[in-house]
């Protein structure tokens, strides 16, 4: 959510911001919140000057019943008692036009970096960089839930038998291997400083609404019938969600948090015959990263958080490649945000494994995280966020990428002390 101030003296800045993420049918919101708002200042403006009159009003009663006056008191207290019904009438009105502007200005996306490239979805996302070479091995290599079998390692039919489409059984070897990447990057993200959390796996509504947008919620959030809970589609809701309507010392920051959780979501919508088998699923693992920092120090965040997934991808010999998503790929939070691709040499592409987020100051304005500086001053702090690693999605580009000729899997030297010592397992 952006600053309501910063539109009101810039409407033609978010507008334009606006018609960049490709999202016209929101241009009449600009001027609609600018005309609520100002309604909404008047009334608080008028309501402001009554309160100021009934209490010089209220002493000058008194003053007049100390006179014997009691007659140009009782005109007094007529005039108090009809302010009285049209101060509530103005409080009323001051409250429901807050609210009616509240709803709008969480529509309306944040300011976008102007390093962003321009464009209307994914297909206009551009490559940044490439991290190691995408091998395309002489043998075939099968579909993930193939490879997955021959270790006796998923079992599908049983799972939409329990639960339905989009769940799994992981077993054996496999079963080891997605808890060992789990592990292996946490223990990653705590060498390089960052604190380890395990956090709720459900947050209330005010949480929800404070870290995506309304279409995002409604596209991935299971709510808990009868109770303000929702099961959570990733840590970041619930760790972004720790700081709620909390003030930071400013020396304190930045906090860096690395978090571990189950992850819960709908899927709404079809999608291609490459996100069959476990590539997208209702339930998963996940590790994942956060930071609260100051604003001057996000970019540099920024950076540092998706290079941790390239390092760490790279540790287990995948090669990615990193690309910077185009401003209308973005949601509706975003400030900037890349993807961290892994290559298939099945597919013979690329796909992506993560994504890394700078959110600005938009989450912190709707759940009111605040920093006090060193002069008293405060402000909202900025947000990130970025996926450490996401098996069973990760586990596609292990097993492929490690895959050998006999249906042997290859266990890089950084993932061996997680599985007992193997340096592969056999089919």
């Amino acid at each position: 959510m952006i600053d309501l101030k910063f539109l009101r003296e810039n409407p033609e800045i978010v507008k334009q911001n606006i018609k960049n993420k490709f999202q016209e049918h929101k241009l009449p919101l600009v001027d609609e919140v600018i005309e609520l708002d100002a309604q909404s200042r008047k009334a608080k403006q008028e309501a402001d000057a009554l309160r100021a009159n009934r209490n010089v009003v209220s002493k000058q009663i008194g003053v007049l019943m100390g006179q014997g006056k009691k007659e140009e008191a009782l005109i007094l207290k007529e005039q108090v008692q009809k302010d009285a019904k049209r101060l509530t009438d103005l409080e009323a009105s001051e409250k429901e036009l807050q609210e009616k502007v509240s709803k709008i200005m969480m529509t309306i996306p944040n300011i976008i970096d102007p390093s962003v490239p321009i464009g209307k979805d994914d297909s206009c996302n551009v490559e940044i960089e490439k991290y190691g070479d995408p091998i395309v091995p002489d043998f075939e290599i099968p579909y993930h839930t193939e490879i997955m079998e021959k270790f006796n390692g998923i079992d599908l039919d049983a799972a939409g038998k329990v639960a339905g489409n989009g769940f799994y059984y992981l077993m054996g070897d496999i079963a080891r291997l997605h808890s060992a990447v789990i592990s292996y990057a946490r223990d990653f993200m705590i060498a390089r400083g960052f604190t380890y959390c395990v956090p709720p796996f459900m947050i209330r509504s005010n949480v929800v609404a404070g870290v995506m947008s309304f279409e995002e919620m409604d596209a991935m959030m299971y709510k808990i019938e009868g109770e303000d809970l929702y099961l959570i589609g990733t840590s970041e809701h619930s760790m972004i969600g720790k700081f709620i309507d909390t003030i930071h010392e400013e020396k304190k920051l930045p906090y860096t948090l690395t978090s571990y959780s189950p992850c819960f979501r709908k899927e709404k919508g079809a999608h291609g015959i490459e996100e069959r088998g476990v590539y997208r699923i209702h339930q998963f693992e996940k590790q994942e990263m956060i930071v609260v920092c100051k604003p001057e120090e996000s970019k540099v965040w920024y950076d540092k958080l998706w290079q941790n997934t390239v390092d760490l991808f790279r540790s287990l010999d995948i090669p990615v490649r990193t690309l910077e998503c185009c401003s209308g790929d973005l949601a509706d939070l975003k400030v900037k945000s890349c993807d961290v691709e892994a290559w298939s040499p099945r597919q013979k592409k690329y796909f992506e494994i993560g994504s890394c987020s700078n959110l600005g100051d938009a989450q912190a304005r709707r759940l009111k995280i605040r920093v006090k500086g060193e002069d008293g001053s405060k402000y909202f702090a900025h947000t990130l966020n970025n996926t450490v690693a996401a098996p069973p999605r990760m586990l596609i580009a292990f097993l492929e990428n490690n895959l050998n000729e006999d249906g042997s899997v290859n266990i890089p030297a950084a993932l061996q002390p997680y599985m007992g010592g193997k340096a592969r397992i056999e089919a």
